[in-house]
Order: structure tokens, then sequence, then C-alpha cells
């Protein structure tokens, strides 16, 4: 079969139409993802477990006629339930670990028409903001290799940026999304809370504020993507308003003229690094250029208390899962399987009473309830999606063996994203800016709840203005 050499120069849309118009077979396109991952994946880490048996046989078998028929994805290796295939969550507890049956996503996917092809990297049971297992192994930057790709969901990022496959799940608990994304220089969408099903396993994660979707290269994929697979399933806990019409109908139609509120003051105090006020500045500017209208706020709440509360949650989530972990594989959850500051925060978690628990949650929902309001005097709200562009290897891991440092640079990193995941509002990050060694730099758009529609006519604004896609890492299918 000859190879589709022009594999990386289509989105999973494009991808698709060659398809339906019997210019490509799907497996010319999965023959060519795999090459590239062959080729690429040694240097970066960015997918740790290949399913292409899997994918060759459902080809073999015929895929559905969905709008991604033929398309290659991969899935950062994390909640989601493939019938049969292991699920470590990048630790060494988990090895092994297997479900008989498909996640509610991954049936929507089948649906979809697309071809999961592999498991993409991640951080220890995706806690952290950099993605540097000890199980997998760190995962490097086509930006630059000695950069992060961030995390939770970096091999995904990693994956989308270097052109190996169009679109990767990932999800987002305090903008594992959108981090990735920045570091990456690719699109991240968080939908609203409930927008995408986490049957039939999770009832919720992370106590809602866990939003599953994916990174993807172009807009409109991720647009159609969501189309495919939103909607509560049976016993879903959350229920998001439902959409007017597609949200691919909603790349290129005109999003008026939006109120966009803008700030890069962190509000837990940290600083931020000058090239992520320039990133803003340069986001100001296109947006005031595109006839928006632009003003300097930001909602008003205690982010050092959000931080400290993020914190606690997280050590609650490990010790339970950690412990559940240890409990299905038979193994005891011993400082020699799980990296340091994990455990750490796995102990802390363990001291935490119901008191404690039900208190953080109460504070998110004061925090929802107070910054609530303003979404009604603005459409959106934009900020630098990260305090830094790409930090290197080593200064943010899980396997740090001082804790107290790991989170404290852990949440420095983060000071703009978990505040989407508390509300449970929808949120970006847009690929606009990069630094003059070339690292990418984005910039975070926040909507109202339910208000993808009114992100993705801007992020198609924004993308035909400044295409990112034309900008391509120096390790990538392109080179």
């Amino acid at each position: 079969m000859a190879a589709f050499k022009e594999y990386a120069q289509f989105d999973g849309i494009g991808l698709a139409e060659l398809v339906r118009a019997g210019q490509v077979k799907p497996l010319e396109i999965l023959e060519a993802a795999s090459e590239t991952i062959e080729r690429l994946n040694p240097a970066l880490n960015a997918i740790v477990a290949s399913m292409r048996d899997l994918a060759e046989r459902d080809v073999a078998q015929g895929l559905a006629d969905g709008p991604f028929k033929g398309v290659p994805i991969v899935l950062k290796d994390e909640y989601l339930s493939y019938a049969g295939f292991p699920a470590s969550s990048a630790s060494r507890l988990c090895q092994g670990f297997t479900r008989p049956y498909d996640s509610e996503l991954i049936r929507r996917y089948k649906q979809a028409g697309l071809v999961i092809l592999g498991k993409a990297n991640l951080p220890e049971f995706g806690s952290s903001v950099t993605t540097e297992p000890v199980a997998n192994g760190r995962c490097n930057n086509p930006w630059n290799l000695e950069r992060t790709v961030g995390g939770s969901s970096g091999g995904s990022a990693a994956a989308v940026a270097a052109g190996m496959v169009p679109m990767a799940y990932g999800n987002d608990g305090a903008g594992s999304l959108r981090i990735p994304s920045s570091c990456c220089g690719v699109f991240g969408l968080k939908p609203t809370r409930g927008r995408v099903p986490t049957g039939p396993d999770g009832g919720e994660y992370w106590n809602g504020l866990v939003i599953e979707h994916a990174i993807t290269r172009s807009v409109r994929d991720s647009a159609a993507l969501l189309d495919a697979t939103d909607g509560a399933d049976a016993g879903a806990p959350y229920w998001a308003p439902p959409k007017e019409r597609p949200y691919v109908s909603e790349v290129g139609a005109s999003p008026g003229r939006l109120r966009i509120a803008f700030s890069d003051r962190s509000s837990s105090g940290v600083p931020v690094a000058d090239e992520c006020r320039q990133a803003l500045r340069v986001a100001v500017e296109l947006c005031q250029d595109l006839g928006h209208e632009l003003r300097e706020a930001t909602p008003e709440f205690d982010g050092r208390a959000m931080a400290q509360a993020l914190r606690r949650l997280l050590a609650a989530h490990l010790a339970a899962g950690i412990d559940a972990m240890a409990a299905i594989m038979n193994r005891p959850a011993k400082p020699e399987l799980i990296e340091r500051s994990n455990y750490a925060l796995a102990e802390e978690g363990r001291r935490l009473s119901a008191s404690d628990l039900l208190g953080i949650l109460d504070l998110f929902t004061q925090i929802a309830r107070r910054v609530a309001s303003f979404w009604e005097d603005h459409d959106l709200l934009l900020t630098p999606t990260l305090a830094s562009p790409p930090v290197r290897h080593g200064y943010i891991t899980s396997d740090d063996p001082d804790c107290a440092r790991y989170v404290e640079r852990f949440l420095a990193f983060i000071p703009f994203t978990p505040i989407a995941n508390v509300t449970g509002n929808a949120a970006m990050s847009v690929p606009l800016h990069w630094t003059a060694d070339g690292l990418p730099v984005g910039v975070q758009f926040i909507g109202r709840f339910g208000g993808e529609p009114t992100l993705f006519r801007l992020a198609a604004q924004l993308e035909a203005a400044r295409p990112w896609s034309k900008r391509r890492p120096p390790l990538s299918a392109w080179a």
C-alpha cells in the first residue's frame, strides 16, 4: 500500500473528508500515523503503549460511519476503560490493571469512527502539572526536549503538537487540558461540568472538578469531537445546559462584539513571568483589533485559600485512590511503588477528617457563588494560562523528596486555571504567543457555565487571524 505522505497536513475533519471522498483509506491513515509515532516517539516518549493491533482489527472489521471515520486518536492513560487493555495511570502500583468493558466515552469515540491507536504518557495518577513519571519516564516537549510538556494530559499534548495524531483524549481537574496545551502550542478546551460523560466507572472525578475532553490542533476538531461526545449518560450527577445547535456550527460564526475582561494578576499573589504578561498583551491587542471590548477586571476571591484547599483535596483523592488500587491489585501501597511527594500527600490525605473534606467543598461552593455574578457583566475573562513558560524538567516533579517544595512550585505554576474547575465554567487555552527562544505560551479564556458556543466562535476567529498550526516544533512530523 502506498504511503500517505500528506497525513500530517490534515486535521481530523480533513482526514475524515478524505475518507468519505474515497481519496484515502482508513488503513492508509493508520499506517501513516503509526509510522509517525514510531519515528518521533523515541525522542518524545509521548506514547507509552501501542494499540496498533487493536486498531488494525477495528479497521478490518469496519468502522462506524461517524464524523471522524478513520481518524486516529490516542488516550491519556487514565480514567477511560478500553475493554481488556491495561490502564496503568503511569503508576507502578497499577501495572496490569484492566476492566472488561468500554467506558461510555470510548463507546462514543467508536461510534464517531475514531481509531484508537495508543495510550499517552501522564504524571503518576494524573496528579501533577508536569509529565515525568518514574514508571514511564519523562515526556519531552517537541519545541525543546529539555522543557516540560505540562500535565497532566502531557503526553496527549506532545503527540498532537508533534503531528503524531490530530487529537488526543485528556481530562482537566485543575487545568490538565489547558496547562499542556499552553506548554505545547496547541488548542485545549475544558467543557462545562457535566458536558462529557464519565460513566460507568465515575460519577464524578475530584468531586466534580475533573472534566473530560481533548487536545487538538484545530478549533473545528475540538468542536466536532465535543458534538460527538457531549450529553449526560445514565446516572450522571451533573447535567450541563443543552446546546442550541452543533458546536461545529459555531466555528466561523460571528461572535459579535464581546465584553472581555482581562488580568495578569494571579489571585494567589504568585509572580507572573514577563513572557506570560506579554502573551496576554498580544491577546488583548488582537481581540481589540477584532472589534471586541476589552476592560481590565478580574473576579475577586481568595486565591490563596482556594490553592490550599486544592492541595488538600488532591491529598484526599490520592489517599483514597491509592488505597483502593492497592486493594484491587493486592499490592501494599509501599513507598517504593509510589512517587515520593505523592506518597507524602496521600499520608496527609489519610489524616484529613470528614469535616475537613466538607469544609474544602464548602469553600469551593462559596467561591463559585461569589464569582458567578462576574459573568453577568462580562462575556469572557482573559488571563495568561500559566504563570511561566514551560519549565525545565525536574523543577516540578511528584517524585520530589521535598513535598512542601513540590506543592509550592506546583501551585505557583498554575494560578489561573483552577478557578474554572471550581466553578465548572467552560474555558480554553489558545496558542497565540511564542518566546524569543521558541517556547509556546498560551492564553486562557474562561466563559460562562454552558458558554462553549462563545468560546468556539472566538477561538475560530483568533485561529483565522493568527493561524497557530503554521508554527511547527523542531521535532515533529513536518520537520
